[in-house]
């Protein structure tokens, strides 16, 4: 079963960017949009990806962001699931 989620990823590490860019291309599949806000603030960039996948695959990809360093990533979930 299918959900719709919105990662939110905080970064605050310049290098990072490669890492973080390597993880959302494994789960190019999944991804539905994505939008990157360069220099909100002084070394703070924000990128926002809607995934369409299982919980599993979700959590994985959230979790992998942000376990690097410099980097916090949220999920939100949709309600429903698909069938």
């Amino acid at each position: 079963m299918n959900r719709v989620a919105l990662i939110g990823i905080m970064i605050e590490n310049n290098n990072a960017f490669s890492q973080i860019n390597e993880i959302i291309h494994d789960y190019s599949q999944y991804v539905v949009g994505r939008m990157g806000l360069p220099n909100v603030r002084d070394n703070l960039n924000v990128i926002s990806i809607v995934l369409d996948a299982p919980n599993d695959v979700i959590n994985t990809a959230s979790g992998r962001l942000g376990r690097i360093e410099g980097v916090t990533s949220k999920t939100i979930y949709s309600k429903s699931e698909e069938a």
